[in-house]
């Protein structure tokens, strides 16, 4: 008789304990990355939440050699003359995948705002500011977590500013 496959309860991630230590009230959403499907459109359709509430978040170099990090909604493209404006840099640019896991301490696909190995300069983009609830990375492919846009730039000290194209 073949075993039958039990499909694993989600695991809390980092991210969570980190939010639970802080008391703040977050959402934990999952959904299956099975299909490669991990860009934040599929996310938003997988999790069935309007693409405006969930954000990705992006991490760049400044002229200054500074890491800075940007969370913009998912369906947005990230404008690097505003972002570099709002970092207080002369210019940012992505860094490239292979820099991110050592600098942050995450995957492509799986970067959160939250626990990085440091916590770098923070905007999040001004279409977050008086929502209730956006979604950003649990910090692992398959996970979400709402947030209040409000309670997570106080957190993680972001500051918010217009920064799409």
């Amino acid at each position: 008789m073949a075993k039958k496959k039990h499909k694993k309860e989600p695991q809390k991630t980092n991210v969570m304990r980190i939010l639970e230590q802080a008391h703040l009230d977050y959402d934990p959403q999952y959904y299956d990355a099975e299909d490669g499907q991990i860009d934040g459109l599929s996310v938003a359709k997988k999790m069935g939440e309007n693409p405006d509430d969930v954000y990705k978040t992006l991490v760049c170099q400044g002229h200054s050699g500074e890491f800075k990090v940007f969370v913009v909604p998912v369906a947005e493209e990230l404008n690097l003359k505003k972002a570099a404006k709002a970092a207080g840099e002369k210019s940012v640019r992505m860094i490239h995948q292979k820099e991110l896991l050592p600098n942050t301490g995450y995957i492509h696909g799986g970067c959160s705002p939250v626990g990085m190995k440091k916590q770098y300069d923070t905007v999040i983009d001004a279409s977050a500011e008086g929502r209730e609830r956006i979604y950003v990375s649990g910090g692992k492919i398959g996970t979400q977590v709402g947030v209040s846009p409000t309670d997570l730039s106080t957190f993680i000290g972001a500051t918010f500013a217009d920064i799409i194209r």
